[in-house]
């Protein structure tokens, strides 16, 4: 299976020419404020999920807590 994924990744000169579409679609003055925008959704994305596993891990500590104290 992880030979299928390797021959399908673009390989050298695939990637020159993935990069002038994308340079030929949104010029070069729209590229690093799309960069920007991909960065942001990132680090949201990061944090949401942090915050997630905080409250799991917060919830999991306070439980037993709670059924001592009965």
């Amino acid at each position: 299976m992880s030979n299928v994924l390797l021959l399908s990744m673009p390989q050298g000169m695939e990637w020159v020419i993935i990069i002038l579409a994308i340079l030929l679609l949104f010029g070069g003055k729209k590229i690093p404020e799309l960069m920007r925008g991909i960065g942001k959704g990132i680090r949201e994305f990061n944090d949401a999920k942090n915050n997630v596993s905080r409250e799991i891990r917060d919830s999991m500590n306070d439980e037993p807590k709670k059924s001592e104290e009965k």
